[in-house]
């Protein structure tokens, strides 16, 4: 099932943000806010690891491949 940004109203936001103030407090908020901007940007350094890793191996592979190739020519 796919959501698209235009199924949330505005309206609806609102409600979520008083619902969140309403639970958590206004000194929480910002804290919260706080961790999951840094929670993102660790899972960002993490995914892009390991995207650069299986690239490295790709290359590390051809590499193998190329020198293979050279040793059965000569």
């Amino acid at each position: 099932m796919v959501v698209h940004l235009n199924a949330i109203s505005p309206f609806a936001v609102v409600i979520i943000c008083v619902v969140a103030l309403l639970v958590f407090g206004p000194k929480k908020l910002p804290e919260l806010g706080r961790a999951m901007g840094t929670t993102l940007r660790e899972f960002k350094k993490g995914t892009s690891g390991l995207l650069d890793d299986e690239e490295d191996k790709k290359k590390s592979a051809n590499v193998i491949e190329q020198k293979d190739l050279e040793k059965e020519n000569k």
